[in-house]
Protein backbone atom coordinates (compact mmCIF):
# COMPACT_ATOMS: atom_id res chain seq x y z
CA UNK A 1 0.00 0.00 0.00
CA UNK A 2 0.90 3.58 -0.60
CA UNK A 3 -0.15 7.15 1.24
CA UNK A 4 -1.08 7.93 4.17
CA UNK A 5 -4.14 5.77 5.97
CA UNK A 6 -7.13 7.42 5.95
CA UNK A 7 -9.54 6.89 9.43
CA UNK A 8 -13.38 7.58 9.44
CA UNK A 9 -16.19 7.18 11.55
CA UNK A 10 -19.26 5.07 12.04
CA UNK A 11 -22.05 7.62 12.81
CA UNK A 12 -24.74 7.09 14.58
CA UNK A 13 -27.44 7.02 11.72
CA UNK A 14 -29.00 3.43 12.47
CA UNK A 15 -26.89 2.69 15.57
CA UNK A 16 -29.44 2.87 18.36
CA UNK A 17 -29.73 -0.52 19.88
CA UNK A 18 -27.24 -1.88 17.46
CA UNK A 19 -23.99 -0.73 18.27
CA UNK A 20 -25.21 1.74 21.27
CA UNK A 21 -27.78 1.63 23.94
CA UNK A 22 -31.18 3.22 23.59
CA UNK A 23 -31.06 5.91 23.52
CA UNK A 24 -27.68 7.03 22.11
CA UNK A 25 -27.68 10.29 19.95
CA UNK A 26 -30.62 12.25 18.73
CA UNK A 27 -30.56 13.76 15.16
CA UNK A 28 -28.37 17.27 16.58
CA UNK A 29 -26.24 14.80 18.45
CA UNK A 30 -25.23 12.61 15.36
CA UNK A 31 -24.33 15.84 13.19
CA UNK A 32 -22.44 17.15 16.34
CA UNK A 33 -20.22 13.74 16.06
CA UNK A 34 -19.87 13.90 12.13
CA UNK A 35 -18.56 17.75 12.67
CA UNK A 36 -16.47 16.61 15.74
CA UNK A 37 -14.69 13.80 13.28
CA UNK A 38 -13.27 16.47 10.93
CA UNK A 39 -11.68 18.62 13.68
CA UNK A 40 -9.98 15.99 15.17
CA UNK A 41 -8.43 14.42 12.06
CA UNK A 42 -11.12 11.91 10.48
CA UNK A 43 -11.20 11.93 7.06
CA UNK A 44 -14.65 10.63 6.78
CA UNK A 45 -18.12 10.04 8.02
CA UNK A 46 -20.16 6.24 7.49
CA UNK A 47 -23.88 5.94 7.75
CA UNK A 48 -25.67 3.18 7.95
CA UNK A 49 -29.12 2.39 6.52
CA UNK A 50 -32.06 0.13 8.61
CA UNK A 51 -35.75 0.58 8.14
CA UNK A 52 -37.27 -1.24 10.72
CA UNK A 53 -35.88 -2.66 14.37
CA UNK A 54 -34.18 -6.05 14.57
CA UNK A 55 -36.71 -8.50 16.50
CA UNK A 56 -33.75 -9.15 19.08
CA UNK A 57 -33.70 -5.21 19.62
CA UNK A 58 -37.51 -4.78 20.58
CA UNK A 59 -37.11 -7.62 22.81
CA UNK A 60 -33.79 -6.04 24.63
CA UNK A 61 -35.36 -2.19 24.89
CA UNK A 62 -38.31 -0.98 25.97
CA UNK A 63 -38.33 2.09 23.75
CA UNK A 64 -37.76 1.85 19.75
CA UNK A 65 -34.30 3.35 18.57
CA UNK A 66 -34.06 6.39 16.21
CA UNK A 67 -33.06 4.73 12.36
CA UNK A 68 -32.17 7.68 10.38
CA UNK A 69 -32.01 7.57 6.48
CA UNK A 70 -28.39 7.89 5.66
CA UNK A 71 -28.21 9.96 2.37
CA UNK A 72 -30.71 12.66 4.08
CA UNK A 73 -28.46 12.87 7.00
CA UNK A 74 -25.38 12.95 5.18
CA UNK A 75 -26.36 15.87 2.59
CA UNK A 76 -27.47 17.83 5.47
CA UNK A 77 -22.81 16.95 7.16
CA UNK A 78 -22.40 18.24 3.63
CA UNK A 79 -23.14 21.59 4.25
CA UNK A 80 -21.84 21.33 7.84
CA UNK A 81 -17.97 20.29 6.83
CA UNK A 82 -15.72 21.24 4.39
CA UNK A 83 -13.14 18.08 3.92
CA UNK A 84 -15.24 15.41 5.28
CA UNK A 85 -15.85 12.71 2.74
CA UNK A 86 -19.47 11.37 3.04
CA UNK A 87 -20.24 7.37 3.13
CA UNK A 88 -22.55 4.76 3.13
CA UNK A 89 -21.37 1.85 5.21
CA UNK A 90 -23.66 0.11 3.63
CA UNK A 91 -26.32 1.30 1.45
CA UNK A 92 -28.69 -1.64 2.10
CA UNK A 93 -29.00 -2.64 -2.02
CA UNK A 94 -32.24 -4.82 -1.45
CA UNK A 95 -34.33 -1.42 0.18
CA UNK A 96 -33.37 1.01 -3.13
CA UNK A 97 -34.56 1.52 -6.66
CA UNK A 98 -31.26 2.14 -8.50
CA UNK A 99 -32.94 5.19 -10.57
CA UNK A 100 -33.86 7.12 -7.01
CA UNK A 101 -30.28 6.12 -5.38
CA UNK A 102 -28.55 7.21 -8.52
CA UNK A 103 -30.33 10.16 -8.35
CA UNK A 104 -29.62 10.58 -4.72
CA UNK A 105 -26.61 9.98 -4.74
CA UNK A 106 -25.06 12.19 -7.65
CA UNK A 107 -27.12 15.44 -6.34
CA UNK A 108 -25.01 14.55 -2.88
CA UNK A 109 -21.99 14.12 -4.88
CA UNK A 110 -22.83 17.56 -6.25
CA UNK A 111 -23.58 19.19 -3.11
CA UNK A 112 -20.35 18.27 -1.37
CA UNK A 113 -18.01 18.72 -4.71
CA UNK A 114 -17.15 15.04 -5.01
CA UNK A 115 -16.92 13.92 -1.56
CA UNK A 116 -19.43 11.09 -1.89
CA UNK A 117 -18.25 7.48 -1.56
CA UNK A 118 -20.99 4.61 -1.58
CA UNK A 119 -20.46 1.44 0.23
CA UNK A 120 -23.35 -0.90 -1.15
CA UNK A 121 -24.51 -4.48 0.47
CA UNK A 122 -27.18 -6.53 0.93
CA UNK A 123 -28.38 -6.10 4.49
CA UNK A 124 -27.42 -8.26 7.57
CA UNK A 125 -30.65 -8.74 8.46
CA UNK A 126 -33.13 -10.64 5.85
CA UNK A 127 -36.22 -9.77 8.58
CA UNK A 128 -35.89 -6.17 7.30
CA UNK A 129 -36.30 -6.96 3.92
CA UNK A 130 -39.09 -9.51 4.72
CA UNK A 131 -40.90 -6.94 6.38
CA UNK A 132 -40.76 -4.16 3.83
CA UNK A 133 -41.94 -6.91 1.02
CA UNK A 134 -43.36 -9.68 2.69
CA UNK A 135 -43.96 -12.79 0.22
CA UNK A 136 -41.55 -11.41 -2.24
CA UNK A 137 -39.34 -13.55 -4.10
CA UNK A 138 -36.12 -11.90 -4.19
CA UNK A 139 -32.21 -13.33 -3.99
CA UNK A 140 -30.70 -9.95 -2.12
CA UNK A 141 -27.43 -11.03 -3.87
CA UNK A 142 -28.24 -11.32 -7.43
CA UNK A 143 -29.88 -8.04 -6.98
CA UNK A 144 -27.32 -6.41 -5.62
CA UNK A 145 -25.05 -7.74 -8.56
CA UNK A 146 -27.82 -5.68 -10.64
CA UNK A 147 -28.19 -2.79 -8.64
CA UNK A 148 -24.42 -1.82 -8.92
CA UNK A 149 -24.62 -2.79 -13.08
CA UNK A 150 -27.59 -0.32 -13.24
CA UNK A 151 -25.42 2.45 -11.19
CA UNK A 152 -22.62 2.06 -13.84
CA UNK A 153 -25.03 2.37 -16.68
CA UNK A 154 -26.64 5.34 -15.18
CA UNK A 155 -23.62 7.17 -13.88
CA UNK A 156 -21.74 6.59 -17.62
CA UNK A 157 -24.31 6.66 -20.38
CA UNK A 158 -26.70 9.79 -21.16
CA UNK A 159 -29.65 7.58 -21.92
CA UNK A 160 -29.92 4.74 -19.46
CA UNK A 161 -31.85 1.57 -20.27
CA UNK A 162 -31.43 -1.56 -18.33
CA UNK A 163 -33.05 -5.28 -17.71
CA UNK A 164 -32.79 -7.76 -15.44
CA UNK A 165 -34.32 -10.37 -13.29
CA UNK A 166 -35.29 -7.82 -10.80
CA UNK A 167 -34.70 -4.46 -12.24
CA UNK A 168 -35.74 -2.78 -15.40
CA UNK A 169 -35.88 0.62 -16.67
CA UNK A 170 -35.71 2.15 -20.10
CA UNK A 171 -34.65 5.59 -21.46
CA UNK A 172 -33.57 7.54 -18.20
CA UNK A 173 -31.61 10.19 -18.40
CA UNK A 174 -30.77 10.79 -15.11
CA UNK A 175 -28.46 13.95 -14.40
CA UNK A 176 -26.47 15.80 -13.28
CA UNK A 177 -23.60 12.82 -12.85
CA UNK A 178 -21.82 12.62 -9.89
CA UNK A 179 -18.63 15.33 -9.75
CA UNK A 180 -16.30 11.85 -9.31
CA UNK A 181 -15.55 10.15 -12.21
CA UNK A 182 -15.24 6.73 -11.58
CA UNK A 183 -17.66 7.64 -7.98
CA UNK A 184 -16.23 5.29 -5.34
CA UNK A 185 -18.59 2.66 -4.95
CA UNK A 186 -17.39 -0.28 -2.44
CA UNK A 187 -18.74 -3.94 -2.72
CA UNK A 188 -19.78 -4.42 1.36
CA UNK A 189 -19.95 -7.35 3.04
CA UNK A 190 -17.54 -10.97 4.20
CA UNK A 191 -18.65 -12.98 1.71
CA UNK A 192 -17.63 -14.90 -1.28
CA UNK A 193 -20.25 -12.68 -3.40
CA UNK A 194 -18.84 -9.61 -1.92
CA UNK A 195 -15.29 -10.46 -3.01
CA UNK A 196 -16.81 -11.19 -6.60
CA UNK A 197 -19.24 -7.93 -6.73
CA UNK A 198 -15.36 -5.99 -5.60
CA UNK A 199 -13.41 -7.44 -8.37
CA UNK A 200 -15.74 -7.05 -11.16
CA UNK A 201 -18.78 -4.84 -10.37
CA UNK A 202 -17.27 -2.20 -7.54
CA UNK A 203 -14.03 -0.06 -7.26
CA UNK A 204 -13.58 -1.07 -3.70
CA UNK A 205 -14.27 -3.78 -0.85
CA UNK A 206 -15.27 -2.88 2.57
CA UNK A 207 -16.03 -5.68 4.79
CA UNK A 208 -15.94 -6.03 8.68
CA UNK A 209 -13.99 -7.41 11.52
CA UNK A 210 -11.42 -9.87 9.19
CA UNK A 211 -8.25 -10.40 10.74
CA UNK A 212 -5.26 -9.24 9.24
CA UNK A 213 -4.50 -12.65 7.17
CA UNK A 214 -8.47 -12.67 6.72
CA UNK A 215 -7.98 -9.58 4.78
CA UNK A 216 -4.81 -9.81 2.91
CA UNK A 217 -6.31 -13.05 1.44
CA UNK A 218 -9.67 -11.66 0.61
CA UNK A 219 -7.96 -8.60 -1.64
CA UNK A 220 -5.44 -11.24 -2.92
CA UNK A 221 -8.64 -13.26 -4.23
CA UNK A 222 -10.50 -9.92 -5.43
CA UNK A 223 -6.82 -9.31 -7.28
CA UNK A 224 -7.17 -13.10 -9.12
CA UNK A 225 -10.87 -11.88 -10.00
CA UNK A 226 -9.79 -9.27 -11.38
CA UNK A 227 -7.26 -11.09 -13.90
CA UNK A 228 -10.05 -13.53 -14.53
CA UNK A 229 -12.51 -11.00 -15.96
CA UNK A 230 -9.71 -8.24 -17.58
CA UNK A 231 -10.45 -5.36 -14.82
CA UNK A 232 -8.19 -2.37 -15.81
CA UNK A 233 -5.36 -3.29 -12.98
CA UNK A 234 -4.88 0.52 -12.95
CA UNK A 235 -8.20 1.29 -11.94
CA UNK A 236 -9.08 3.42 -8.80
CA UNK A 237 -9.93 1.02 -5.40
CA UNK A 238 -10.41 1.38 -2.34
CA UNK A 239 -9.36 -0.48 0.05
CA UNK A 240 -11.73 -0.63 2.92
CA UNK A 241 -12.02 -1.93 6.28
CA UNK A 242 -14.91 -1.37 9.43
CA UNK A 243 -14.10 -2.06 12.79
CA UNK A 244 -14.90 -1.77 16.18
CA UNK A 245 -12.78 0.26 18.71
CA UNK A 246 -12.32 0.26 22.34
CA UNK A 247 -9.12 2.25 23.58
CA UNK A 248 -8.19 2.32 27.32
CA UNK A 249 -5.29 3.03 29.51
CA UNK A 250 -5.12 -0.70 30.33
CA UNK A 251 -5.54 -3.63 27.95
CA UNK A 252 -7.65 -4.92 30.58
CA UNK A 253 -9.94 -2.28 30.82
CA UNK A 254 -10.34 -1.54 26.64
CA UNK A 255 -11.53 -5.23 26.48
CA UNK A 256 -13.96 -5.24 29.42
CA UNK A 257 -15.23 -2.32 27.85
CA UNK A 258 -15.82 -3.75 24.94
CA UNK A 259 -17.34 -6.88 26.04
CA UNK A 260 -19.92 -5.11 28.22
CA UNK A 261 -20.07 -2.80 24.74
CA UNK A 262 -23.39 -3.29 22.94
CA UNK A 263 -20.99 -3.51 19.73
CA UNK A 264 -20.08 -6.42 21.20
CA UNK A 265 -24.33 -8.14 21.26
CA UNK A 266 -24.55 -6.60 18.13
CA UNK A 267 -21.33 -8.23 16.53
CA UNK A 268 -22.47 -11.97 17.96
CA UNK A 269 -25.98 -11.81 16.57
CA UNK A 270 -24.51 -11.12 13.28
CA UNK A 271 -22.97 -15.36 13.61
CA UNK A 272 -25.50 -16.11 10.75
CA UNK A 273 -25.14 -13.34 8.37
CA UNK A 274 -21.76 -11.02 8.47
CA UNK A 275 -19.94 -12.66 11.17
CA UNK A 276 -20.98 -16.43 10.07
CA UNK A 277 -18.09 -18.98 10.40
CA UNK A 278 -15.76 -16.28 12.77
CA UNK A 279 -17.21 -15.89 16.32
CA UNK A 280 -15.22 -18.80 17.25
CA UNK A 281 -12.14 -16.30 17.91
CA UNK A 282 -12.63 -13.48 20.69
CA UNK A 283 -14.25 -11.10 18.88
CA UNK A 284 -11.54 -8.47 20.28
CA UNK A 285 -9.07 -9.93 18.47
CA UNK A 286 -11.04 -8.87 15.09
CA UNK A 287 -11.01 -5.42 16.16
CA UNK A 288 -8.85 -2.47 17.41
CA UNK A 289 -9.37 -3.09 21.51
CA UNK A 290 -6.59 -2.36 23.60
CA UNK A 291 -4.46 0.31 25.16
CA UNK A 292 -2.76 2.94 22.20
CA UNK A 293 0.18 1.61 21.66
CA UNK A 294 -1.87 -2.17 21.15
CA UNK A 295 -4.28 -0.19 18.69
CA UNK A 296 -1.20 1.39 16.91
CA UNK A 297 0.03 -2.36 16.54
CA UNK A 298 -3.13 -3.36 15.61
CA UNK A 299 -3.52 -0.38 12.60
CA UNK A 300 -0.23 -1.06 11.40
CA UNK A 301 -0.86 -5.16 11.13
CA UNK A 302 -4.36 -4.22 9.07
CA UNK A 303 -1.44 -1.64 6.84
CA UNK A 304 0.34 -4.61 6.29
CA UNK A 305 -2.47 -6.60 5.37
CA UNK A 306 -3.06 -4.09 2.60
CA UNK A 307 -6.09 -2.11 4.44
CA UNK A 308 -6.13 1.94 3.38
CA UNK A 309 -8.89 3.02 4.97
CA UNK A 310 -10.70 2.42 8.20
CA UNK A 311 -14.03 2.85 7.51
CA UNK A 312 -16.58 3.66 9.62
CA UNK A 313 -14.64 2.82 12.99
CA UNK A 314 -17.38 2.37 15.84
CA UNK A 315 -16.67 3.11 19.37
CA UNK A 316 -17.35 0.84 22.00
CA UNK A 317 -18.91 3.82 24.18
CA UNK A 318 -22.29 3.91 25.74
CA UNK A 319 -22.86 7.98 25.51
CA UNK A 320 -22.40 10.40 23.06
CA UNK A 321 -19.85 11.89 25.03
CA UNK A 322 -17.62 8.81 25.90
CA UNK A 323 -17.61 8.59 22.10
CA UNK A 324 -16.30 12.29 21.75
CA UNK A 325 -13.40 11.33 24.58
CA UNK A 326 -12.74 8.43 22.91
CA UNK A 327 -12.73 10.08 19.27
CA UNK A 328 -10.28 12.51 21.17
CA UNK A 329 -8.16 9.96 22.23
CA UNK A 330 -7.55 7.63 19.08
CA UNK A 331 -7.05 10.91 17.10
CA UNK A 332 -4.45 12.06 19.54
CA UNK A 333 -2.69 8.99 19.60
CA UNK A 334 -3.33 6.86 16.35
CA UNK A 335 -4.47 9.12 13.91
CA UNK A 336 -1.83 12.14 14.26
CA UNK A 337 0.93 10.09 14.15
CA UNK A 338 0.30 9.76 10.66
CA UNK A 339 0.14 13.19 9.68
CA UNK A 340 -3.18 13.78 10.24
CA UNK A 341 -3.85 16.10 13.10
CA UNK A 342 -7.11 17.58 14.30
CA UNK A 343 -7.95 21.26 14.71
CA UNK A 344 -7.78 23.42 18.26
Amino acid sequence: MSGTPRFGLGVPTATEGLMYPIPFADVDEAVQLAVAAERLGFDSVWGNDHVSTQQYIRGAFDEPPRFYDPLTYLAYVAASTATLRLATCVLVAPFHHPVMAAKQVATLDQLSNGRMIVGVGVGAYREEFEAMYPGRDLHRGRYADEFLAALDVLFSERRATYSGEFICFEDIESYPKPVQSPLPILSGGNSAASRRRAATRANGWLPACLTPPEYAAGLNEIRLLEDESDIVADRPFEAAMQLAVSIHDSHEGAVERFRSSQIQTHLTSLGTSTMKGRLADSLEMRNLVGTPDDVAEQVQAYLESGVEAFAGLLFATNTVAETLEAMEQFSEQVIAPYGRKGRA
